[in-house]
């Protein structure tokens, strides 16, 4: 069972990690957890209820050929997951989305101490951002059952699956990086 994360001790901000429509073009395969977009979307609802800071996180590729470059119709974000009225968009172009972004000065100014983070995928960008978010000093939280990963070639011609991926970052990072939780527990802790 997942205890409820509290979400007081510190001002609380989520980010949405990715949440593109490229993730549902080739070269992506199968992906774990087919609740993923609602989770995320009933976190989205919640989390402006309570009114705080909310901060979405864009990969905008600087390689050729990629889904995710700003010209390309799988750079949008999903259905569900574009900003609200002064929402801001934080444009990445590495995994993390505190590398060569202003994301840690705006949590900075706006007094966030916790970022509860969720999306794709929990092995790439999701995971590099939640272990430098703990590096930098804030408490991390990652809503698990909010993020995914895709089947993975291993290398020597065979292939890990999404669900084991998933439950192995999700393990690496609850052991030392975050709290890993659920997106009830998270509408536990916003009272919703």
């Amino acid at each position: 069972m997942t205890a409820t994360p509290d979400l007081w001790s510190s001002r609380a901000a989520l980010l949405p990690i990715d949440m593109q429509r490229g993730f549902d073009l080739p070269p992506f395969g199968r992906r774990n957890n087919p609740d993923l977009d609602a989770n995320g979307l009933r976190l989205l609802v919640a989390w402006r209820a309570a009114g705080l800071p909310l901060l979405h996180i864009r990969h905008d590729s600087v390689e050729s050929g990629s889904v995710f470059v700003p010209s390309h119709p799988g750079n949008a974000l999903r259905p569900g997951f574009e900003p609200w009225d002064n929402e801001p968009v934080v444009a990445k172009s590495v995994n993390c989305a505190f590398i060569a972004t202003d994301l840690d000065l705006r949590l900075r100014r706006l007094g966030v101490g916790t970022v509860v983070m969720f999306g794709l995928t929990t092995d790439m960008c999701v995971s590099t951002t939640v272990r430098v978010a703990a590096n930098l000093g804030y408490r991390a939280i990652l809503v698990g059952d909010a993020s995914a990963c895709f089947d993975l070639p291993d290398g020597a011609g065979g292939m890990i699956t999404a669900e084991d991926l998933q439950r192995a970052h999700l393990a690496t990072l609850a052991a030392e990086f975050a709290t890993v939780t659920t997106t009830n527990a998270v509408m536990e802790g916003l009272g919703a």
